[in-house]
Parts: C-alpha cells; structure tokens; sequence
C-alpha cells in the first residue's frame, strides 16, 4: 500500500521482493542426463592376441587405445559442477514446489455457512475526497455504491505525514464537507484518516520512529487531525519490520489520545510468517523482512481498535494458491487477535501485472474464498471481522459484484 504522495497516482505500492530462482528443473534434468550418457561410454576393447601385425607389435596399440579413451571421458571437475547444479537446483525447487501444494490445499474445502459480512467492512479511499476535486454528486454515487453493503469505515488519505511526524493542514482543506456529507448521506458509516509515510527503516530517508520527538510529532498531529472532526486515524507505516518496540511505544501513546477522543484507532498490518522465522529469512536473503512474526502482530493487535492485514502484494502465481495463503493468514491472524479489537483482510480492488502482484491471481473471488476458509477453520463466529477493499480509485466493477456476491450475499 503506497504511504505517501498521492494515492491516486499508483493503486498499491509493491512490497520489494527478490526474485526466485530461474533454472528450469526440466534443464537440470537434462543436463543430469547428458552427465550420465557422457560418463557411460565404455572404452573399446583391447586387439586379438594374434594381430601383432596390424598393431606394430604385441601391445603396441594397448597404451594408444588406453590414451584415447582417456581423452574422451569427461574430466572430473565437470561432472562434479553438474552434480552440485543439479543438487542445488533441486534444493531450491523442491521447497517451493511443496509450499505450493500445501497452499493449494489449503484452498480445498467448503466455508461454513454465515460467514459473510457482520456489517464491520471498510475500504480505501484516495485523497480526491479531501482536497477539493469530489463534490456532491460523488457522495452520491458513493452513498449509492455502500447501500445494502457491510462497509461501516471509510479510510480517507489525509497525509502523507512529513518525515519529522508533522502534518499541514493544507493535506485535508475538504475535510470537513467530506464528513458533514458522509454523516448526511450515509449514516452509521465513519470517516477516518489515513495517515501514511515511509520509514527509513530500509532506506536514509523516511521517518524515524526511533527518535522520541518524531514519535511526539506524530500524537500531536493526530490530535490535530481529530480536531478537524474525524471519527478516527488509520495508520500505514511502511516498511515496518516484525518486534519494532518503537513502534509499539507509538501505538500506546495514540490509544490515550483516542480514547479520550471517543476515535478509532487503526493501522494496515503487514502480513505474518507463513513459516515461524520466515521474515528473518527472507530480510537476510533480500533485505527487506516482509512479513511481521505472529507474535508481534498479536502485540499490535491488543493496542489497536482495528487491525487491517494488507493481505495482496503476495506473490503468489495462481488463484488457488493466492486464496490458499489468504485462507492461511486469516487463520494466523485470528489466533492472535483479542476479540475486541476489529481485524479486516485486505481485498485487492486494483490490476497490475509485476512480481508480487499478479492480476489474473490475486483476485477478489479468490480472497474472499479464502478468507472465509479461514474464517471457519479459526473462528466461524467471530463477531469483530470483516474484509476491507483496497482502493476506491483502481476498482472495477466485477470487484464490487465479487464482494457483494461472495462476501455481503
């Protein structure tokens, strides 16, 4: 999800991933086999005792047919380097191939009946619904767009936060004929305030959530932005890697200031390990941890009101096995979210094509299978859960039809 800038501009900000690896399994195949072949050819035998005339002598030929036999096996070194390719390709491959399996089946199954949305949804919207360029007619169409839905919150860019934590008014100046307009048009749904930026966590420059006075910065303009009559603040701080206690430290200094606001307090959660340890594996193999440890995300989910999981950007390369890992994640989360606080899966209601998103696989269809798998493995009856839309400005109408037919029924 993109932090900062216009969120108009791009529908998802990647999550930098590396590369798998690209040898074919077929290729090492044959390359093994083209060893073998080289390695089974047998040197021819040795002249008949009694043919000393054609050969110069007895014995004679025996050392020049031994040289060339010599000659045309293959040298050691090369059969060794191919082995080793091999073994290593194999070890790379296989892991992967099996992970894929069991996303597959964890894709398997029939969701339980009711569960569907409990009227606890939200969704993402861009910064147009601040800074002047949506008018009436939009809330309109809006009010129209949410009816008969489960949507209760609207998370609304209203940043980026500058690097040093503070926010200009000048961001939101619509603020509030947005939410004097939502609370007219669409009664009962809230209006929070999307606050995002970059930390400089894997980069120089970003936000230091280290620094005690950035941290500071940041409750005041929260302050400041509930001031101007939001009925909460959502978070999105990226990249946030797993066991930031700095972070934690923020998130408890913001609950004082909601609560004694009567406001929501919300962050976008980065997705959890699907194997204990995988972030750590994957911050020394790529440099950038993605995922959060289960544990961790738990810690985050006690401090907040609701917990959003950004569960697209994932990299998987098959619907099945997209809503495998989406079934998968909401099981995770479910296990370590207190029943109090509000947890919502991310759909994908944007289309790009590169690595870590594919758009024919990341689907709506596909998260919402997937969710409701998890769902009813976990915790068929959890009341505090919903799914949450990613992003209003990149959505096409067969995602409204999908979470309406598949999740709002």
């Amino acid at each position: 999800m993109s932090t900062t800038g216009n969120p108009e501009e791009t529908a998802a900000a990647p999550e930098e991933t590396a590369a798998a690896p690209e040898k074919s399994l077929s290729g090492a195949i044959g390359t093994a086999q083209d060893a073998s072949a080289d390695g089974g050819d047998a040197p021819p035998g040795p002249p008949a005792p009694d043919d000393e005339s054609s050969t110069g002598g007895a014995g004679g030929n025996e050392d020049r047919d031994e040289g060339e036999a010599e000659a045309r096996k293959p040298p050691r070194r090369g059969r060794w380097l191919r082995r080793t390719a091999l073994a290593l390709t194999l070890a790379l491959l296989l892991p992967l191939l099996a992970s894929q399996i069991a996303l597959r089946l964890n894709y398997t199954g029939t969701p339980a009946n009711g569960t569907h949305t409990r009227d606890r949804d939200a969704i993402w919207l861009g910064h147009a619904w601040v800074d002047g360029r949506k008018k009436d007619a939009d809330i309109t169409a809006l009010a129209h767009r949410l009816k008969g839905t489960g949507i209760r919150d609207l998370y609304v860019h209203a940043g980026p936060l500058e690097h040093n934590g503070t926010l200009p008014e000048s961001a939101y100046p619509n603020a509030r004929w947005l939410m004097d307009a939502v609370h007219r048009e669409i009664p009962g749904v809230r209006v929070q305030a999307w606050l995002g930026d970059v930390l400089a966590t894997e980069t120089p420059d970003g936000m230091r959530l280290e620094r005690a006075k950035t941290r500071d910065a940041v409750v005041q303009s929260t302050r400041e932005i509930l001031t101007a009559g939001f009925d909460g603040v959502h978070f999105d701080l990226e990249p946030l890697h797993s066991d930031d206690g700095n972070y934690l430290t923020l998130l408890d200094s913001l609950r004082k200031v909601t609560r004694a606001r009567d406001a929501q307090l919300s962050i976008a959660a980065h997705q959890i390990d699907p194997l204990p340890g995988f972030h750590s594996f994957w911050g020394t193999v790529a440099g950038h941890p993605k995922w959060w440890s289960q544990k961790f995300f738990g810690q985050v989910a006690r401090r907040v009101d609701q917990i959003a999981v950004m569960s697209y950007d994932t990299m998987q390369p098959l619907q099945s096995t997209y809503g495998g890992y989406v079934a998968q994640q909401t099981s995770l989360a479910l296990e370590v979210t207190p029943k109090s606080t509000d947890l919502l899966m991310g759909l994908p209601f944007y289309h790009e094509n590169r690595f870590g998103h594919w758009n024919h696989a990341e689907t709506v269809p596909a998260a919402v299978r997937g969710v409701r798998l998890g769902l009813s493995r976990t915790d068929a009856d959890r009341a505090n859960f919903g799914v949450a839309l990613y992003v209003d400005f990149a959505a096409e109408e067969k995602d409204w039809r999908a979470y309406r037919d598949d999740w709002v029924r």
